[in-house]
């Protein structure tokens, strides 16, 4: 089948969690023999921070402008079987005007950022008395328009849970469905450690407001209690300002490429979560699986869903304290391997990107299959597998 996707960025991984589980499941479509066109705006950030420019296994178009490049986007989503835009997509809510006007492709919206997406729509609702004038744009967000959401024949969220029936019950999506992270064992795996990543606790993530004070307590305070041990952290749009400990490595971006070293150097490493997404819960970070998949402990904090993912105390370690970090730290090797190796099979049983390709056809055979007996959109029922 022919799919053509709108989204954030697939070419640079700085600053950003879309371009990896992308990459993992465009790579599973691939080697179904499925074809994919990946429209990106190729700005000047993710520009001068790119992974690669041309992508063996999908159609990759770096555009300036939508306007140049527009009669083109049109032309290949018409002609496809599946048309997805996705959060934060620049232009993303004009785009999806005349997505939803194309008679023959199954439309879907792909949120990686669900919770943020909700509160933002609220905010931005111009009825709302707490919305300030800068958040408003219509009642809606520049990648998507409230009004927009039932135009969609499918709703895919990086978050699961009860927010996917929120999504159905108070927003008007016709069927919401959890497409969560993963990652490509290909890619992630076990390798030689670097001696320039080795270190006790490791922590990779692009900085949040809101997940600082975990931050802080998880990672920066177990490294001022332990000033012999090495941490290191890697993320992009920490405030220069800041003052770290100084057994805490700074890097400011780690490439893809060095993700499997990162983990592989870590005795352990750290999940945080944004509140934002804790709150909604069902939200395992993309993350979770690369770090897994490498073999390397896990330590976490907790949300309602974690279960669902790995068993906690068998499989990784949940952590409140500081305490508790150092508690893990203070594990002996065999402790942590077991739970390492639970961890990665868990994994690779069924967060790769393989697995996530197998879920996101059947949910577009599904709801074609709901497109076709309500009489919505197309009058022809399409098999995507």
């Amino acid at each position: 089948m022919k799919i053509t996707i709108f989204g954030l960025t697939i070419s640079s991984s700085w600053g950003n969690g879309h371009a990896t589980p992308y990459r993992a499941i465009l790579r599973a479509l691939d080697r179904r023999g499925h074809r994919v066109s990946f429209f990106e705006k190729d700005v000047e950030y993710y520009a001068r921070r790119r992974d690669f420019a041309a992508c063996p296994y999908c159609d990759l178009v770096l555009y300036s402008s939508w306007d140049g490049v527009r009669t083109r986007a049109l032309a290949e989503a018409a002609a496809s079987d599946a048309v997805m835009v996705a959060s934060y997509c620049p232009d993303g809510a004009r785009i999806t005007d005349l997505l939803l006007e194309l008679a023959r492709p199954l439309k879907v919206f792909y949120d990686l950022d669900t919770p943020i997406t909700l509160r933002n729509l609220a905010e931005a609702d111009p009825g709302s008395p707490t919305s300030p004038p800068s958040a408003r744009w219509g009642g809606g967000l520049p990648y998507l328009r409230r009004d927009q959401i039932a135009g969609f024949d499918l709703y895919l969220s990086f978050t699961g849970g009860g927010i996917l029936q929120e999504l159905e019950q108070s927003w008007g999506a016709r069927l919401a469905r959890p497409l969560y992270g993963c990652v490509d064992p290909d890619v992630h795996g076990r390798v030689a450690a670097r001696d320039r990543f080795r270190c006790a606790l490791s922590y990779m993530g692009t900085y949040a407001a809101d997940r600082q004070h975990k931050l802080d307590a998880l990672l920066l305070e177990p490294a001022r209690r332990r000033p012999q041990e090495a941490f290191v952290l890697a993320g992009s749009m920490f405030p220069r300002q800041w003052s770290w400990p100084a057994n805490v490595r700074r890097f400011e971006h780690v490439a893809p490429a060095d993700h499997p070293a990162l983990y592989s150097s870590s005795r352990l490493t750290l999940n945080i979560t944004r509140d934002g997404m804790a709150r909604y819960g069902y939200c395992p970070s993309g993350r979770f699986f690369e770090a897994a998949a490498c073999g390397t402990p896990l330590i976490t904090d907790t949300w309602e869903g974690l279960e669902s993912f790995f068993t906690p105390g068998e499989e990784l370690i949940v952590a409140h304290t500081a305490e508790d970090v150092l508690a893990a730290v203070a594990c002996s090797d065999d402790q942590l391997s077991r739970l390492a190796a639970r961890a990665r099979q868990r994994t690779l049983d069924g967060h790769t990107g393989d697995r996530r390709a197998q879920q996101l056809l059947a949910y577009f055979e599904e709801a074609g299959a709901l497109q076709h007996n309500t009489g919505v959109g197309a009058a022809q029922l399409t098999t995507y597998n």
